[in-house]
């Protein structure tokens, strides 16, 4: 028997136990999200950072004036809903009635009819509601506010989930506060950001170490943005469980120790 083909043999198979062993960690390929869109933060450079108002949003348009009777027409009338949103007669929740912007961009308003309101801002609708009501109603008071804000974030975050923001404007810190900051296994240096703009989805990475995301033009969001924090190295190795691992592991330990003892 040859002491020296024995341990060369040995050592070969610990080399193959190990790669065994790599190979059933999860690969890059497998745990991370959106791996080949295309990234093009160059084309957020000059967008504007006010929100402006999309197809499929929902809109609270309050109107009044310092005659009720002239205003009433163009009020919708407050509805009940239960918590699951059915329409009922008896007790549940007071709502105001929102407008839903169609595929077109446009809403059906008491009285003015069809009116093409996606593209527009805030402080813009405001004031082409206030130009089409002078007709009607002296010195109109007009409050437009989104009523379906909401915002995805996703990956390493504690908390991740669909979130309905309050007010019209929430930075990337606020957001990732709501899903609970990032886990201690985020990439902080690799935000993925998915936004839709003219209708296309628009795709760009944001780096959380750096003082300067604050100055970005992407660092306040708007409705329906996805937020995917990326799992680190660490995360994404110890992500997949073998169960022979610890049967592997053994095995290997019992090799070592014999190539040890008859190298010598």
């Amino acid at each position: 028997m040859n002491p020296k083909i024995n341990t060369s043999n040995l050592l070969s198979s610990v080399s193959i136990l190990f790669i065994v062993m790599l190979s059933s960690c999860a690969s890059r390929k497998e745990m991370v999200y959106f791996q080949d869109e295309p990234l093009t933060p160059t084309e957020f450079n000059n967008m504007n950072t006010e929100l402006v108002y999309q197809p499929n949003d929902l809109l609270t348009i309050d109107i009044n004036g310092a005659d009720p009777e002239t205003v009433q027409p163009f009020k919708l009338p407050p509805v009940t809903f239960e918590e699951n949103m059915s329409v009922i007669n008896a007790q549940g929740t007071l709502r105001v009635q929102a407008y839903l912007i169609d595929v077109n961009g446009n809403i059906e308003f008491p009285i003015l009819g069809t009116l093409k309101i996606a593209g527009m801002t805030r402080t813009q609708t405001i004031a082409f509601f206030k130009e089409k009501l002078s007709e009607y109603v002296k010195d109109p008071i007009v409050n437009v506010r989104l009523a379906n804000f909401t915002i995805s974030v996703l990956g390493e975050v504690n908390r991740p989930g669909v979130y309905t923001i309050q007010d019209e404007r929430i930075s990337l810190s606020e957001a990732l506060g709501l899903a609970g900051d990032l886990t201690n296994t985020g990439k902080r240096d690799n935000i993925f950001l998915i936004r839709e703009v003219d209708g296309k989805k628009k795709f760009a990475k944001l780096d959380l170490t750096s003082i300067n995301i604050v100055n970005s033009p992407l660092y306040y969001l708007v409705q329906n943005d996805v937020i995917y924090v990326e799992p680190n190295t660490a995360k994404i190795r110890s992500s997949t469980y073998n169960p022979n691992t610890a049967l592997v592991i053994s095995a290997i330990s019992t090799l070592a120790t014999i190539a040890a003892i008859l190298i010598r």
